[in-house]
């Protein structure tokens, strides 16, 4: 059987928002929630790493709460 691709103008204001999220759970693809929010642990990685300081335990912090998957 051939594979056809079809193309498709969208934008994402074009679907309700709940939508978007029914359709990412679906798919597993929402971060876990907990917490802490993925964009607070980055900006302290940012500092430290401006300090010059380790940050690996910052970044095993992301991965558990973006993937919710420990290294």
């Amino acid at each position: 059987m051939p594979t056809v691709y079809t193309e498709v103008d969208v934008e994402l204001h074009d679907f309700e928002t709940d939508d978007l999220v029914e359709e990412l759970e679906s798919r597993g693809a929402l971060p876990v929630e907990g917490d802490v929010n993925a964009k607070e642990i980055v900006e302290q990685m940012y500092q430290l790493r401006r300090l010059g300081k380790p940050c690996d335990y910052l970044l095993d912090r992301l991965f558990y709460s973006v993937l919710g998957k420990i290294v």
